[in-house]
């Protein structure tokens, strides 16, 4: 899998009171826009771990290839770094994608993201680079529960580096437990290979070289393969053997104009659901996704608040458009989470639960705006996302849930990065103003969930802001 559960459970660092999504972006701040490496010439290999620090992490007796056979040995040369157009790693052109899938028997959500800013990494003495920044945000169950910024670079050859992630892990409380994980090129390691320029079967490279930190060297196991993918058969997939540093191995697949398209360990899968712009469609919406979002959105306030007439016909309504949209091209990753919300939105209405009822009715409109990410721009869709947040904080508060709350909170903060350079500058200043009192309500020496709702509701709509009465 992309992440370890083991991240979450040593070298607890507590974030909160601090706005997370807003500290990712002042680090990011200073980072600037132009130039490649700069400084001396690049060092002809890259310096690898030793046997010492191998036997430390106790990985002396993994079956790792000799050196002779990677491809990441030879420094890279990096002249114009942010243009990553590698066919199976094309991250500045991805924009975003939705993964889906299964992960300890819970269902597995995942957006990435590519943020507007770039990072500056001395990935070697003497010689720095301008990496993409992407944002990858895994829910689990419904809950936020990893988040990371990863930093990529391409090559002048066309292989593509990995040069660090920063990440954070959290719990059921909704506090940052982990950032174990976390790792820089040129400060805990050296800088990684995450795709090769043109890979072939049998070529080895370590996409992540950190012994104590992160580990994994992959073989590449075959090419020219086609798998099914959101809008049909994808060709020219690879698939690549993984070996962790607990001794086991996993697959993993990559495909054009996707990059990561699928992996699975131990019984748990993470799959492509949709990409753009590699599956994005012209024109606007078709007429029922946009009546299934309407009826989805109509839907959220009378279920959290028990008005189970309109509720229901509402969850009607959107079945009703949700049957005439699978006449349409529809991703099946995302079909099956529309499917699981649907059901699980009638059965809380007819519990009459409205705590559930309200999770399940916010999942339903987060369906469509997912489904909605093929015909509009993605920041639109992650405004939609950031006022159905805004929403799940008022059924979290109103179920007397602190936890979720602060979950609520960071993952507004973490939608927030990605919007952020597309808005009129007053209003971002009016969101991270209801951000920082939204955060304040639910810390742990004031836990004031009827502030918390206040705010929410401010939050709903973040471009028609109005300040809030507080009672």
């Amino acid at each position: 899998m992309r992440r370890k559960p083991m991240h979450r459970q040593v070298h607890s660092k507590r974030r909160l009171g601090v706005p997370l999504g807003l500290a990712a972006a002042l680090a990011l701040g200073a980072c600037g826009g132009g130039g490649g490496s700069e400084g001396a010439s690049a060092p002809g290999k890259i310096p690898q771990p030793t046997r010492g620090q191998m036997a430390a992490a106790g990985l002396e007796k993994l079956p790792i290839a000799p050196e002779s056979k990677r491809l990441d040995i030879t420094a890279p040369k990096f002249s114009n770094p942010t243009k990553i157009t590698n066919p199976l790693f094309p991250i500045s052109r991805l924009q975003s994608a939705i993964f889906s899938g299964r992960v300890d028997g819970k269902p597995f959500h995942t957006e990435t993201t590519l943020l507007p800013e770039t990072r500056h990494i001395e990935w070697a003495p003497g010689h720095q680079v301008e990496a993409r920044v992407s944002q990858y945000f895994a829910y689990l169950d419904g809950r936020i529960e990893e988040v990371a910024l990863d930093y990529y670079a391409q090559a002048d050859d066309g292989s593509v580096w990995y040069l660090g992630e920063d990440v954070y892990d959290y719990d059921r409380r909704g506090l940052v437990d982990s950032t174990l994980g976390s790792w820089l090129a040129g400060r805990e390691g050296p800088v990684e290979m995450i795709m090769p320029a043109d890979p072939k079967v049998g070529d080895v490279h370590r996409a992540e070289n950190i012994p104590g930190i992160a580990f994994e060297e992959i073989e590449i196991k075959s090419t020219g393969r086609t798998f099914d993918g959101p809008p049909g058969p994808v060709k020219g997939a690879k698939v690549s053997r993984e070996l962790h540093d607990d001794g086991s191995y996993s697959d993993k697949v990559f495909a054009p104009g996707y990059g990561e398209f699928y992996s699975g360990h131990d019984g748990d899968v993470e799959a492509m659901a949709l990409a753009v712009p590699t599956d994005a469609l012209k024109g606007g919406p078709p007429a029922a996704l946009t009546a299934l979002s309407r009826a989805a959105g109509h839907m959220i306030d009378p279920a959290r608040s028990g008005k189970w007439a309109s509720a229901s016909t509402a969850a009607r309504a959107a079945s009703r458009a949700w049957a005439t949209y699978q006449g349409e091209q529809v991703p099946p990753r995302l079909a099956a989470e529309m499917n699981r919300a649907l059901k699980a939105v009638s059965a809380a209405i007819a519990k009459r639960d409205r705590a559930r009822a309200g999770s399940a009715a916010i999942d339903v409109a987060q369906s469509a705006l997912d489904l909605e990410l093929r015909y509009r721009p993605q920041a639109d869709i992650d405004l939609g996302r950031f006022e159905l947040w805004a929403n799940q904080v008022l059924v979290d508060a109103a179920a007397g849930d602190v936890g979720a709350v602060r979950g609520d909170t960071a993952t507004l903060e973490w939608i927030r990065d990605r919007f952020a350079t597309t808005i009129d500058r007053a209003d971002l200043t009016a969101i991270d103003a209801h951000l920082v009192a939204l955060r304040e309500t639910v810390a742990n020496e004031s836990e004031d969930l009827k502030a918390a709702a206040l705010e929410g509701r401010a939050l709903r709509r973040p471009l028609e802001l109005r300040p809030v009465a507080r009672g």
